[in-house]
């Protein structure tokens, strides 16, 4: 199947022009001339954009590859999906739970709630503004999930989603026959292969165990969207980083 690659070069709703230099000649970029307002209107401008090609990605038999500076993009990505008729098994890989509430956050990171807001839980504003329906839970797999705040803990273990700590137990999980949808925050690999990144958090996979779990997810034949949230490029001073992620996610790519 082919794939489509759908870059937007944002932290949030602030410009990460470091993203830039990964983008090739064909590759679409999501840049937009986001309006005078509140961070979560302007973060919708482009969700709403990324939902539209990832939609037309989609309609046209491609898998849409999404590649932006944090997690919430993925708003728009499963509303694209589901513009075009896919309701996904969706799972989540990262080294935190993006699962907080306002009620739960200690920071008020709108980075730590998007798998929250895709689940009909908390702050609706952005899911909202991409007509995005809340996800059942039992469609909902967050993987590793190492570093949880106490109330968004509290959370996720009171909620239908399935947790899985090792995200090498997905080796052993039982696919079912229908469309996936993956995202890959890319702080969930272990610091000592992939350090540039913003919120660092100890342990977690090594990059070859992590290539050993996207393999057979690809290989099923069922990954209809992949999305990624990025290493940040000013940290990465080696570029270590940036190729131990690009050669992780060609392990996904179908």
């Amino acid at each position: 199947m082919k794939t489509k690659y759908i870059l937007t070069p944002y932290f949030l709703d602030q410009p990460l022009d470091g993203l830039n230099e990964i983008a090739q000649s064909d590759w679409i970029v999501n840049k937009q001339n986001l309006p005078d307002s509140d961070k979560q209107s302007r973060m919708s401008v482009l969700h709403k954009e990324l939902a539209k090609h990832v939609t037309a990605t989609v309609t046209d038999g491609s898998v849409p590859v999404s590649i932006a500076g944090d997690c919430c993009t993925a708003i728009g990505v499963m509303a694209g999906l589901q513009k075009a008729g896919i309701e996904p098994l969706f799972i989540w890989f990262d080294a935190h739970g993006d699962f907080n509430t306002w009620e739960t956050t200690p920071s008020g990171f709108l980075g730590g709630m998007p798998l929250a807001m895709i689940a009909g839980m908390g702050e609706q504003t952005m899911p909202n503004a991409v007509g995005l329906q809340p996800l059942e839970h039992e469609d909902i797999i967050l993987t590793d999930g190492r570093d949880l705040d106490p109330g968004e803990k509290e959370l996720v273990s009171g909620s239908g989603i399935l947790h899985l700590p090792d995200p090498m137990s997905l080796l052993a999980y039982d696919f079912p026959d229908r469309p996936i949808y993956i995202h890959f925050d890319t702080d969930i690999v272990n610091p000592l292969d992939a350090p540039a990144m913003n919120y660092v958090a100890p342990g977690g996979p090594r990059a070859e165990e992590l290539g050993k779990v996207f393999r057979p997810i690809a290989q099923t034949g069922q990954v209809r969207a992949i999305s990624v949230s990025s290493w940040n490029p000013e940290l990465d001073e080696d570029g270590r980083t940036k190729e131990t992620i690009m050669n992780l996610l060609k392990e996904l790519v179908p």
